[in-house]
């Protein structure tokens, strides 16, 4: 398998934990990373998620108890999950599942971070998005 970036570490196996909601990915550099679920739906890289530049981020809440529905393949360097909140248009390169794996820590920081200059707790439900006439999702 290819990935994005030349010579980066690539997946070996991809294990999904349902029970335990968690994404099990080796890499080729000998890494082994147990992503959550919730991480990964909290960091989605879809426009729905990040916005289509900076600042335009949309804070998810209420993803602790998401499930991973299924885990499509695309082409050769990334995996397309479909999450029980209905979420799908995230593709997740080798390198951004790396990235998410080896930067966690710092990730459910900033995460927490977030929630609490919003004022808002993990577990609050997101208020529905009103149009925004983008046609990408």
């Amino acid at each position: 398998m290819a990935g994005l970036t030349a010579g980066a570490p690539t997946p070996q196996d991809i294990t999904v934990h349902g029970q335990s909601r968690v994404l099990e990915v080796g890499f080729s550099d000998g890494a082994r990373f147990r992503i959550p679920f919730e991480l990964m739906r909290v960091y989605s890289p879809s426009a729905e998620v990040q916005g289509h530049g900076p600042g335009q981020e949309t804070l998810q809440t209420g993803k602790r108890d998401v499930e991973l529905e299924a885990l499509d393949p695309v082409g050769n360097y990334a995996v397309q999950p479909r999450f029980s909140d209905g979420h799908d248009t995230g593709i997740y390169t080798w390198d951004y599942l790396y990235f998410l794996g080896s930067q966690q820590a710092r990730l459910w920081q900033d995460y927490e971070d977030k929630l609490k200059a919003a004022g808002v707790g993990r577990d609050a439900v997101m208020a529905p998005k009103g149009g925004h006439g983008c046609a990408s999702h």
